[in-house]
Formats: structure tokens, sequence, C-alpha cells
């Protein structure tokens, strides 16, 4: 596990572009949670799209443990959590305002 870790922050083989594109997707989820968190209504958000797209993070994490491990694995891991947390707060709000 430790010389998994080790690996990680190794840059070897990192894609340039598939940082970007985490980069950029992940700079957009903190302000949709951030939203979802203050204002508490998640009327138009979808619950598949966000699963779907936490699969999605989930296959990219697993490519990178298997085949060419890198720091952009972590980029994975952040977007990830955002994602989780956006979908945690997404069912918690839904459920409330099925209750009125």
């Amino acid at each position: 596990m430790l010389d998994l870790l080790l690996q990680s922050f190794q840059i070897k083989s990192m894609s340039v572009f598939e940082a970007g594109m985490l980069l950029c997707f992940g700079a957009s989820w903190p302000f949709a949670v951030l939203k979802t968190y203050r204002t508490k209504v998640v009327k138009g958000k979808s619950r598949l799209f966000l699963s779907l797209v936490i699969v999605g993070y989930i296959c990219g994490m697993i490519n990178k443990i298997l085949n060419s491990m890198d720091i952009v694995f972590w980029l994975y891991v952040i977007n990830l959590l955002l994602v989780s947390t956006d979908l945690i707060l997404c069912l918690k709000y839904r459920s409330s305002e099925e209750k009125k």
C-alpha cells in the first residue's frame, strides 16, 4: 500500500490533458455543492447523473491503479469526494422536500 502511495506522487506518464479535464470538472463541483448546501434546493438535480459521474470517477481511479498510477489519481479522489458530497446533500434535501 505504501508503495502504491509513493508511486502516485511520481510523474512518469501523467496525461496533461487528463489532468486538465479533471481540474476543469473539479473547479465546478465546489460551487455546485455550496449552492446546494446554502439553498437546500435540489430541484432539477439528477441523482442518476451524479451517480453516473461517481461511477466514471471510480473507473478512472481503477484505471490509474491498474495501469499508470500518478498524481492524477488524487484529482479523481478529490472530484469523487465533491460529487459524492453533492449527491448526499441532494438525497438529504430531496427527502425533506418530499415530506412537505
